[in-house]
């Protein structure tokens, strides 16, 4: 598997490029494959909030309190982490299972497609444009 953790920064690059008309992203939802510390930070540079939990939570951790503060020496990640178990960031977080991952669900088990067959960048561009357009 590839690794995502290298495609945050062009992520941001890209999203920079389009028009302020549209507006600036204030939060972002990592996937486990894209949080890093590398890119918590590089995220914190652009001012923007973003978090990842782990899946199959037990009850006991998705009914927790929150915690009460976070310590003055925290990371960045640490800080991050600690958004997320706050009743705002539990909520934020959940709207990715509704709004992401069925996406990918639909494209690996209903459509079949788990990987490209054809190789060369402008030739899985193509194949993925014809994913896109199922």
């Amino acid at each position: 598997m590839v690794n995502d953790k290298q495609e945050v920064e062009p992520a941001l690059v890209e999203l920079n490029k389009l028009p302020k008309e549209l507006g600036k992203v204030e939060r972002a939802v990592l996937d486990n494959a894209y949080f890093s510390n590398d890119n918590v930070n590089a995220l914190l540079e652009e001012d923007i909030a973003t978090g990842h939990q782990n899946h199959n939570q037990s009850l006991e951790e998705r009914l927790a309190e929150p915690p009460a503060d976070i310590s003055k020496n925290a990371t960045p990640v640490e800080e991050m982490q600690h958004r997320l178990k706050t009743e705002k960031g539990k909520e934020f977080y959940g709207k990715r299972k509704s709004t992401v991952e069925p996406v990918f669900g639909i494209i690996k088990e209903i459509l079949g497609f788990w990987h490209f067959m054809l190789r060369g960048f402008e030739a899985v561009k193509g194949e993925w444009t014809l994913v896109c357009c199922l």
